[in-house]
């Protein structure tokens, strides 16, 4: 038995990658999505006819240069969304801009514009997980989405009063950053590395996981953002855990048996209390860990860049065919 097989026996494994080859080559229960995944993704020949499709439903639309180009990439992401679960069972996470990160209006209007493309292809909401940052306005607008059937990947979660404040808001599932967390503090320990049974990204989502089966929330745990693979074997057991086919690789090439280390049973040991956080507590709690406060604006800071990329590609594509 590979190290992946015995991973699927308790955790969900999802890829996270805009290659569909890859997906397919892995056989995960869903996908991930991001605009640098999608850029890179787009520039494949092997997909060249997506960035067509888009391009031309961009063009059908009209408008600006910029209005057409944000049709565009609000087009690819679906088209690319509609291929990925041609071979994926489950769902795949399609990410609203980061520029609408503090924007909880925005971030609806985006969101419903993004399940209704996907209706127009046929394909249900209930196959698609919204990706959102979570600030408090994401997680706000998460919540509405939520009680409209739109579910939501609460993505950059780095603090626990991100993941507390996500799951009574009643979120599908969040996706906190394991290796971005590990990387913060190994700088601080200029630059040493740091013992496996001591990872705080690790440690991170150990304490969520616990927490939220501790007092029973429907919130699902996928974590994400890995530097190694022992930081995914130390967390066998996670609902879901996001991982790029790098290190999929490396886990269907190992042969071995992994024990399970999250457990709902053993979670309900948690020490922690249970908390209700206003958005005044929230935005305390989350400003007093130093590390989630930089991630967090690094992490949107980075998504936007990247969506800017994608933006001067699509602009690109758009520009090529009005000429």
């Amino acid at each position: 038995m590979t190290l992946l097989e015995s991973l699927k026996k308790y955790t969900t494994v999802v890829a996270d990658t805009g290659d569909i080859e890859a997906i397919a080559q892995h056989r995960p229960q869903d996908a991930t999505t991001n605009p640098s995944l999608l850029l890179h993704a787009a520039q494949m020949p092997a997909y060249r006819h997506l960035v067509e499709e888009a391009a031309e439903l961009a063009q059908e639309h009209g408008g600006g240069h910029e209005e057409m180009a944000e049709e565009f990439i609000d087009h690819l992401f679906v088209l690319f969304g509609c291929e990925i679960l041609k071979v994926v069972p489950g769902r795949v996470s399609t990410e609203v801009a980061a520029r609408l990160s503090f924007d909880t209006a925005g971030t609806i209007t985006k969101a419903r514009k993004l399940i209704l493309l996907y209706e127009n292809k046929g394909v249900a909401r209930e196959r698609i997980l919204i990706k959102i940052a979570s600030t408090w306005e994401g997680i706000r607008a998460a919540e509405l989405l939520e009680k409209e059937g739109i579910h939501c990947n609460l993505t950059l979660l780095f603090s626990f009063a991100q993941a507390v404040a996500c799951a009574e808001a009643g979120v599908t599932l969040i996706s906190p950053f394991v290796g971005r967390i590990y990387d913060w503090y190994k700088k601080e320990h200029c630059g040493g590395e740091i013992p496996a049974d001591q990872d705080p990204g690790v440690a991170s989502v150990t304490h969520i996981y616990n927490y939220y089966k501790k007092y029973g929330y429907k919130t699902q745990v996928m974590g994400a953002s890995f530097r190694n693979v022992n930081q995914i074997v130390r967390l066998a057991g996670s609902d879901l855990l996001t991982i790029s086919p790098e290190l999929l690789d490396q886990l269907g090439q190992t042969q071995g048996i992994l024990d399970r280390k999250l457990d709902p049973v053993t979670a309900q040991a948690c020490k922690e209390q249970r908390l209700h956080l206003d958005e005044k507590t929230f935005r305390w709690m989350h400003n007093e860990d130093a590390m989630a406060t930089e991630k967090l604006a690094e992490g949107i800071r980075k998504f936007n860049s990247d969506a800017c990329l994608l933006q001067d590609y699509a602009l690109s594509q758009v520009a090529e065919k009005v000429s």
